[in-house]
């Protein structure tokens, strides 16, 4: 049976299999995940928002969609993760909120979606799946035994997808 371990509200976690990593209540937040193949090693943020405010240090690099996918990077390829097979998968960034948006008119949702795939391209890893936008709340769990992403959603009636 393997070890599920929860990840919170800007937060991050790395693991081997078989760990399951799962996180709960995405609505604008986006988890972001990477996964090896070979490695069968993975990691998952659940990030609030897209980049911290200039000249402010942060603490919890789980918190930002910019200073995550950095840190997950790092700290898959401690654990043993080649950077040139990782592969990257995003679930929430929601619309939960109308006046949620951002000092440009983004909506927050939208926004943290946008960051991680221009940051994603940048540093050339793959997005092989997403699961983004629409209104709705969702779960994700990141399998590190296969490198699934199951989504969970309610629209109306409590939906499974796998990615």
């Amino acid at each position: 049976m393997s070890e599920r371990q929860r990840v919170g509200i800007s937060e991050m976690y790395v693991a081997r299999a078989p760990a399951t990593l799962v996180t709960y209540g995405l609505g604008s937040c986006l988890s972001i995940t990477l996964y090896d193949p070979l490695t069968c090693c993975g990691g998952m943020a659940h990030t609030l928002l897209p980049t911290p405010r200039p000249g402010r240090s942060e603490t919890r690099p789980g918190k930002f969609v910019a200073t995550a996918v950095h840190s997950l990077v790092s700290e898959l390829l401690a654990l043993g993760a080649g950077r040139d097979r990782l592969q990257a998968k995003l679930v929430g960034g929601a619309n939960m909120f109308e006046n949620l948006v951002t000092p440009g008119g983004d909506l927050i949702g939208e926004r943290n979606a946008q960051t991680a795939r221009a940051l994603l391209a940048a540093l050339g890893i793959p997005l092989v799946a997403e699961d983004v936008g629409g209104n709705f709340g969702r779960t994700a769990e990141l399998v590190l035994a296969t490198g699934e992403v199951r989504v969970k959603s309610v629209r109306g009636e409590n939906k499974l997808r796998i990615l």
